[in-house]
Formats: structure tokens, C-alpha cells, sequence
């Protein structure tokens, strides 16, 4: 008697993974979820006018080895209903209400750049949902802007849909080799075909734009509210962040009490997707050390 072979379906990927809704607050949220069935999940908050088709798959791929994996469009962005709220305090309420939808009562947060505003008010308004959290090209509240690109809010705004261009120049070190990262992180995170998320809207553009304003201005002493973090955290950088200056994950690092700061060399804004195997690599030691060691 012969058997024949049982034939498995490939694991979803960030390309394979089909787009879910869940609604929370009369809200429905469009999000993805892929990678390993336990662990505890690790959510994505994503750039500014960014949504799920814009995480670079060599990173979320990566990361989704070892751990669940979830990306999602916060309220407005994209393939999300409702309107984008015009403060980071208000959007880190709505990522709260989405992460209980789906039934989760603790999870991991990497946020990037406004994504990493959003995690850090996350992470003070809702302490008991944190239990780790990675904060990638990104500063405190009322940080420092003073090396900002004097054309990143031009060039951020100037079109309808970002292009390659403007992520290397947002994005990228004006390096040859950074450059050409530039490129191979376009080409990959084209790689998704269909079921793909509409842009931004205005609307959207013009919300996270009034979040990023107010952001810069103190409540309270300015860094105070960072010393009551109290979650492991690890802090990543390029070496010259045209978007959001190098200095502000130095702040970051030296006022949230269980910081640890990785700066890479020869990148810019978006050094987790110019060296996306050594950035899964560090996050994954970090979301996997050991509690005494936290």
C-alpha cells in the first residue's frame, strides 16, 4: 500500500497574506497577520502617510520567523475607515482599541518615526499592553529638530504618492552605497502585487502633519515622562537622519530607564531597511532576552 505525500500550503508571507478588518469603536481597521502561531505578537506602527504596503518584507519576513506579526493601518490611513486624528495621543488610543479587538491583552510595539510617537504615547496611556517595545528613527516629544533637513516637509508633502526619489532622499544617506540600499528596498517592497492598500489621503497627510507639530511642543518638562517607561526598549538609528535628527535617539536611550541604542553606520532615516538582516538580527535578540535580564 503506498500513501501518497500530504501537500502543506507555503507559509503566509508579507506578500501572500491576505488583508483582514476588524472593527473597534465603529472603526474598521484593515490589518495582516503572519508568522509564527505563538510568541507574543509584535505590531508595526508605520511612518508618516505610511501604510502596510510601505514595511519592507526582508524585515517583517524576518521578524515573523520566530513571532506573530502584525501590520496594520491605523484610523484613516489608507485601507482604514474612519478620519485620521490630528494628535499622536489620539492615534495611540485608537492603536489600543485595534490591538483589543483582535483579543490581545500584551504585545510587542515597533514604531517608526511618527509610528515610534505613536508607540511611545502608546506605551505610557496603556502600560499594561507593552511588554517590549522598538523605537526606529524617531525622537521624544519636544525634541530636537535642529539638523532636520531644511526640504524633508517639501519633499514629505509634494506629491500624491511618495516616490523613489523622495525616499532617497528622506530615507537614505546620500552615500553611493546608501543609495543604492534605497533601491533594493523600493524593489522589495514592491514586491506585493495585489490586494494592495490605496495611498494616503489628504486628509491623513494633513492630520499626522498637525501630530507632528504638536509633538514638538513640551507637556511638562520636556524627557520627564520618558523616565516612567518602565518597558524594555531598544532604540535604532542611522548615523545621519535627514527626517528626524540622530541626537533624538541619544535622548531617547539616556532618559528611558531600560534603553539600549544601536546607531548604524553609512544610513539615514531608514537604517532598519538599508540593513534589514542585521536589524532583525538585534530585534530579535532584544525581544528574546531573557526576563532577567530586562
Amino acid at each position: 500500500m503506498t500513501t501518497r505525500p500530504i501537500h502543506t500550503a507555503p507559509p503566509l508571507s508579507h506578500v501572500t497574506v491576505p488583508t483582514q478588518f476588524v472593527t473597534a469603536n465603529g472603526i474598521r481597521y484593515a490589518y495582516r497577520r503572519f508568522g509564527a502561531e505563538t510568541g507574543t505578537p509584535l505590531v508595526f506602527l508605520q511612518h508618516f502617510r505610511g501604510g502596510m504596503d510601505h514595511w519592507d518584507p526582508a524585515v517583517t519576513d524576518g521578524l515573523a520567523a520566530n513571532r506573530p506579526v502584525i501590520l496594520f493601518n491605523n484610523t484613516g490611513v489608507a485601507s482604514s475607515g474612519g478620519q485620521t486624528p490630528d494628535t499622536v495621543e489620539a492615534q495611540a488610543d485608537d492603536a489600543a482599541a485595534f490591538i483589543h479587538a483582535l483579543g490581545l491583552t500584551r504585545v510587542d510595539i515597533l514604531g517608526f518615526s511618527i509610528g515610534g510617537y505613536v508607540a511611545q504615547a502608546l506605551t505610557l496611556r496603556h502600560r499594561e499592553l507593552v511588554r517590549r517595545l522598538v523605537l526606529a528613527g524617531t525622537k521624544p516629544r519636544a525634541g530636537d529638530d535642529t539638523d532636520r533637513h531644511p526640504d524633508a516637509t517639501d519633499v514629505a508633502t509634494r506629491h500624491d504618492v511618495l516616490t523613489l526619489e523622495d525616499f532617497r532622499l528622506l530615507f537614505f544617506e546620500p552615500t553611493p552605497t546608501s543609495q543604492a540600499a534605497g533601491e533594493r528596498f523600493w524593489d522589495r517592497r514592491h514586491q506585493r502585487t495585489t490586494d494592495v492598500d490605496p495611498p494616503t489621503t489628504k486628509q491623513t497627510m494633513h492630520a499626522q502633519t498637525a501630530a507632528i507639530v504638536d509633538w514638538k511642543l513640551p507637556h511638562g518638562e520636556p524627557f520627564a515622562e520618558l523616565q516612567t517607561i518602565t518597558q524594555p526598549t531598544l532604540v535604532v538609528n542611522g548615523r545621519r537622519d535627514a527626517m528626524v535628527p540622530t541626537i533624538n535617539s541619544y535622548h531617547l536611550a539616556q532618559h528611558i530607564p531600560g534603553a539600549q541604542l544601536i546607531v548604524y553606520p553609512d544610513s539615514g532615516h531608514a537604517s532598519l531597511f538599508q540593513y534589514p538582516e542585521l536589524f532583525v538580527a538585534d530585534v530579535e535578540r532584544f525581544l528574546d532576552r531573557p526576563v532577567a535580564f530586562s
